[in-house]
């Protein structure tokens, strides 16, 4: 069955299957998940985004009231994303997030990065700003400029300061993208 949300002004979504993914690679979502939920309560974080490459396809948490509680049903197979057109083909139940296709062009740009974990304050911590490479310019969340931006710092590191938003790492592995943050905290 295929379904349309239109719902989001920023992408129309079509949905493939509404049924659960089943991905292996989910169970390392929810993992991770568990893993960085005390980084939401300890860092004013307001949202945290994980996703990862399967094949040509990526794996991304819908959004969910608690990250270190994702369930299976919480995490979005997405199949296709048109940039022009802005479409999104997914397989799941719930609504994908307005960054998801900031994600996508991330792990189709680079072959070497496989995950990605994108962190957003409410109001971010300075101790940051020496320490990590910014975003020049502050860009709508989920935009081409705003994957652009990232692209471009990601060419010097796998951690980018999005101006005015959070924090992105990425890793050409599930293991170098958990040691990215927690190098990054723990500094």
């Amino acid at each position: 069955m295929i379904g349309r949300d239109f719902s989001n002004s920023y992408f129309h979504t079509i949905y493939i299957s509404k049924e659960e993914s089943n991905c292996p690679l989910i169970y390392e979502i929810i993992r991770i998940g568990k893993k960085f939920s005390n980084l939401t309560t300890k860092n004013n974080i307001k949202e945290i985004i994980i996703s990862l490459r399967y094949g040509k396809r990526i794996l991304i948490n819908a959004e969910a009231k608690s990250f270190g509680e994702l369930k299976k049903e919480d995490i979005l197979e997405i199949v296709d994303y048109d940039p022009i057109k802005k479409i999104l083909l997914i397989i799941g139940q719930k609504s994908p997030i307005i960054d998801t296709p900031v994600h996508w062009l991330i792990h189709h740009a680079r072959d070497d990065i496989n995950a990605v974990m994108q962190i957003k304050y409410d109001s971010l911590d300075t101790k940051f700003d020496n320490i990590i490479p910014s975003t020049e310019k502050e860009s709508n969340h989920g935009t081409i400029e705003q994957a652009k931006e990232i692209l471009k710092q990601f060419r010097e590191s796998k951690r980018v300061l999005i101006k005015n938003q959070g924090l992105i790492f990425a890793g050409k592995s599930i293991k170098e993208l958990e040691e990215a943050v927690v190098n990054t905290y723990e500094e």
